[in-house]
């Protein structure tokens, strides 16, 4: 049974829609993320489970307890904000101990358990200093402790990292997730940073206007998104119109740009008409650029494309051509070389090639 099931909640602010009618269950031990811009409503999701917000129709569930009304101290679970909250007067130690001290834990078992936690966050050796004394970084492991010490049923995390440069985001995330597995505390984290969603998660709805485009595994919205959100707002896509120009069994024929055509491989036919249309979603690294034909060519599309500029990325470099109509084109290139990559000039005819396979057509 899930730990956790939103049933149906919604939420509007006024005359705003925020949440609408969005159902999901998390399993006991996920680390699960909310993932969209801001104002599609993934905090106010957070903050109804939590119980900061009340939902204007729907269920919440915990556990099999019913608490779409019960008041947020009643609730089993804590919450990790953007600000980290802690108690400047307390040390390291007293900070994480406060929720075991409000619960009158017997001493000598407080003791141990804090210092489990500190351990586990690389804090031993600062257990006696104060936040003030603390770097963004430790602040914010302090704040993940002493929200995991009492070993809730559910952490929620909204946007915890944002404050934090890039490389110690880095190292956060996997901090994050070892915690994570380690104590088996089911996480629902909030983030517009697709990146790391897709680096943490083990399963991420992808919210937009109040609404879920997409719930599956990382690597299943990336690789096949299902609607023109998801594929835009993770990550850099290629999205070429498209039309239905046949369909056999589980095959389609495809129109893509008006220039390229080609049959995909489908799992179901559904609501696809010959005639249909909508776009062929393929990611900039499926796509490869040769200055010669490729010499293993099965099952693999070529067209002919000119170089018009590219992007270094110090591992690899995204490439923008454009085919002969002038629809654009990008692929991400890795930078295999142990010298200076040999780049592709500006004007350059090249030829690109990609399975058609590693793509999917999205409906209109």
């Amino acid at each position: 049974m899930a730990i956790l099931e939103i049933q149906n909640v919604s939420k509007s602010f006024e005359d705003n829609l925020v949440v609408n009618n969005i159902s999901i269950n998390i399993e006991q031990g996920e680390f699960f993320t909310l993932l969209g811009p801001s104002g599609c409503g993934k905090t106010t999701l957070l903050r109804m489970i939590a119980g900061f917000t009340n939902p204007d129709s729907g269920k919440i569930f915990l556990d099999g307890k019913n608490i779409t009304n019960l008041p947020p101290e009643e609730r089993p679970l804590h919450t990790i904000f953007q600000s980290f909250a802690l108690f400047p007067h307390l040390t390291v130690f007293d900070n994480v101990a406060f929720p075991l001290k409000m619960a009158k834990w017997n001493k000598i078992k407080l003791v141990s358990q804090v210092e489990e936690l500190l351990e586990d966050v690389q804090l031993t050796k600062f257990a006696k200093r104060y936040p003030h004394e603390l770097s963004g970084g430790q602040k914010q492991r302090v704040a993940i402790a002493r929200s995991l010490v009492d070993r809730p049923k559910l952490l929620l995390l909204d946007e915890p990292l944002s404050a934090l440069d890039a490389r110690l985001r880095e190292h956060m995330h996997v901090e994050l997730v070892k915690l994570q597995e380690e104590t088996g505390v089911t996480f629902v984290y909030v983030t517009h940073d697709q990146q790391e969603a897709l680096a943490l998660s083990s399963r991420m709805a992808v919210l937009n206007f109040g609404e879920i485009e997409q719930l599956d595994t990382p690597q299943a919205v990336y690789a096949k998104p299902k609607t023109y959100f998801a594929a835009d707002f993770l990550g850099k896509c290629n999205l070429l119109p498209a039309e239905v120009r046949a369909i056999t069994n589980k095959t389609l024929t495809l129109k893509v740009s008006d220039i390229l055509e080609f049959d995909l491989d489908i799992e179901e036919v559904g609501e696809i008409k010959v005639g249909g249309k909508g776009w062929y979603a393929i990611r900039p690294e499926k796509i490869k650029a040769n200055r010669n034909m490729p010499t293993e060519v099965e099952d693999i599309f070529t067209a002919k494309a000119t170089t018009k500029s590219y992007y270094y990325y110090g591992d690899a470099t995204l490439y923008e051509f454009t085919l002969a109509n002038g629809t654009k084109l990008q692929a991400m290139l890795s930078n295999l070389r142990a010298t200076q990559p040999n780049f592709f000039d500006n004007e350059q005819e090249v030829i690109v090639s990609f399975d058609p396979q590693a793509g999917n057509f999205l409906v209109e």
